[in-house]
């Protein structure tokens, strides 16, 4: 996993982000890896059962839908950069939306 001083004092954010990629089928296969094998610790720390993303949707209560909407903003996001000539980044994206939608 990365680390940046956009993390220090929270944990959850880069987790978060990576669920982001994970709903938009931009995650790292070396980065699912390292997920699947903390998931049990993930769903020790947030009490949920599943996949690690099961467990970080469990962290701060996301709706089962959540992974549909954030494709539709990933969609909608791509199409505006298109038209700008502009090149969004998954990782970008991920870093905007959880910003704006996420973390309060």
């Amino acid at each position: 996993m990365t680390s940046s001083p956009r993390y220090n004092g929270k944990p959850l954010l880069r987790l978060l982000e990576m669920y982001v990629l994970w709903a938009i089928g931009e995650l790292s296969s070396a980065e699912q890896q390292t997920l699947e094998r903390i998931a049990p610790k993930l769903h020790s720390l947030y009490g949920s059962s599943g996949e690690w993303h099961d467990a970080v949707a469990a962290a701060i209560h996301l709706p089962p839908e959540m992974p549909t909407a954030i494709r539709d903003v990933w969609a909608r996001n791509l199409e505006i950069a298109r038209a700008n000539d502009v090149t969004l980044h998954p990782q970008t994206f991920a870093e905007m939306f959880v910003d704006e939608n996420l973390m309060a």
